[in-house]
């Protein structure tokens, strides 16, 4: 094999490897929106020791989802969009949330929270990973600070989990 053909491979390896800004954008706004809706048809299904929790995700859900509608108007015009960000390996787990589970008429109230912290661990380590490959400025922040609002709706999460089923 030429060394041409290997460094093409090489190129074309690396390349597989990454995703656009616009795709990246596409599944994080389609990722909260899912969330959003989830949480909010889940809302009146759930115990009421549990609802205002579950109201409040969606509310949360809500406010990601403006924010990535938000980011992807402004940079759809630039060159920007088109910018290759190395896709995360968490990349699989977090697309594979977009796919919702079916919890019945009345869920079970375990089984929502682990839902719940599972899609939170999810999204804490994508945009964590997005905002370590991506570069300073705007789009970088925004992940940061995803990753961080993430990062403590687990923590919530967490220990309104052990404060309903372990006191």
């Amino acid at each position: 094999m030429s060394n041409r053909k290997k460094e093409f491979d090489k190129a074309a390896e690396k390349l597989r490897g990454m995703k656009t800004l616009a795709e990246i954008l596409d599944t994080a706004t389609a990722f909260e929106e899912s969330a959003r809706d989830f949480y909010t048809e889940l809302a009146p299904k759930v115990s009421k020791r549990i609802r205002w929790l579950v109201e409040e995700l969606a509310e949360e859900e809500k406010e990601h989802y403006r924010l990535f509608s938000e980011l992807a108007s402004r940079t759809r015009s630039s060159d920007t969009i088109q910018i290759k960000v190395k896709t995360p390996q968490s990349d699989g787990k977090f697309t594979d949330c977009l796919h919702l589970p079916d919890l019945g008429k009345s869920p079970d109230d375990q089984e929502v929270m682990l839902y719940a912290l599972g899609r939170e661990q999810a999204a804490m380590e994508q945009y964590r990973a997005l905002a370590d490959s991506t570069q300073p400025g705007e789009i970088h922040d925004l992940f940061e600070f995803l990753a961080n609002e993430e990062t403590k709706h687990k923590a919530e999460l967490e220990k309104q989990y052990y404060e309903l089923f372990h006191s």
